[in-house]
């Protein structure tokens, strides 16, 4: 079978080159989509009391709301080309964290009453 490749590769080398390159990029991306599946599997990261530390993306995974709930708690406009965290986020909006908190698990609180 490596004979077979190498005969190939060496005939077709931009045509291996490309079947090489999107092989890794798929199991690149199926390890990715495993390791999240088995993180967010994991009781203790669902609820996870809210903190500084935290992206308002990983709030929205461990409390698993729409994401359009957390844009409109944080009145985000636009959001940057890099991940802020809640503490980075409050400090733009001249707010503490733990109010920032405050209003996220009051708006997780109504989110969850209105789909009951």
């Amino acid at each position: 079978m490596i004979a077979r490749f190498r005969a190939s590769f060496a005939r077709h080398p931009v045509l291996s080159s490309g079947f090489l390159l999107a092989l890794a990029l798929v199991i690149f991306f199926a390890v990715r989509s495993v390791v999240a599946l088995i993180y967010w599997a994991d009781p203790e990261h669902r609820d996870q009391p809210i903190q500084g530390w935290m992206t308002p993306r990983y709030v929205v995974q461990s409390w698993q709301l729409p994401p359009e709930v957390m844009i409109e708690v944080l009145n985000a406009g636009p959001m940057p080309g890099r991940r802020l965290t809640l503490r980075e986020i409050a400090d733009d909006q001249g707010i503490s964290v733990n109010d920032l908190a405050t209003r996220i698990t009051a708006a997780i609180n109504a989110h969850r009453a209105a789909a009951q």
